[in-house]
């Protein structure tokens, strides 16, 4: 039985918007990603480090926003088991404004200090 005092709806429709964004936020920073292609004999040694930099960040965003979209899933399949809510630790109820505030979270606030 999934969290008794959470609309199940509301929480799946939530996750999926969130998958959405992560998504799309992905999409538009492709390019961010990118190899740094720059003419060394135009571009200063410095602005090719704040290419590189920039890129390595992007990347580190990405690698963020693939580890989001994998607890989307897990998520939305702890729903379909009707397991959602519950401490993986403990096995006892998350905290409802918990889970609003957070709907990936898998652990209660006392397992998770």
């Amino acid at each position: 039985m999934n969290h008794p005092e959470l609309d199940t709806d509301a929480v799946v429709a939530r996750l999926h918007d969130l998958r959405e964004e992560l998504r799309a936020e992905s999409e538009s920073s492709r390019s961010a990603r990118d190899t740094v292609m720059l003419d060394q004999t135009s571009v200063g040694r410095l602005s090719r480090m704040d290419a590189l930099q920039g890129q390595a960040m992007a990347k580190a965003e990405e690698e963020r926003r693939q580890l989001s979209l994998k607890r989307i899933t897990a998520a939305l399949q702890r729903i379909e088991r009707g397991e959602y809510g519950e401490c993986i630790e403990c096995g006892e109820w998350i905290g409802k404004q918990r889970l609003e505030w957070d709907p990936l979270v898998l652990k209660c606030i006392d397992c998770a200090e």
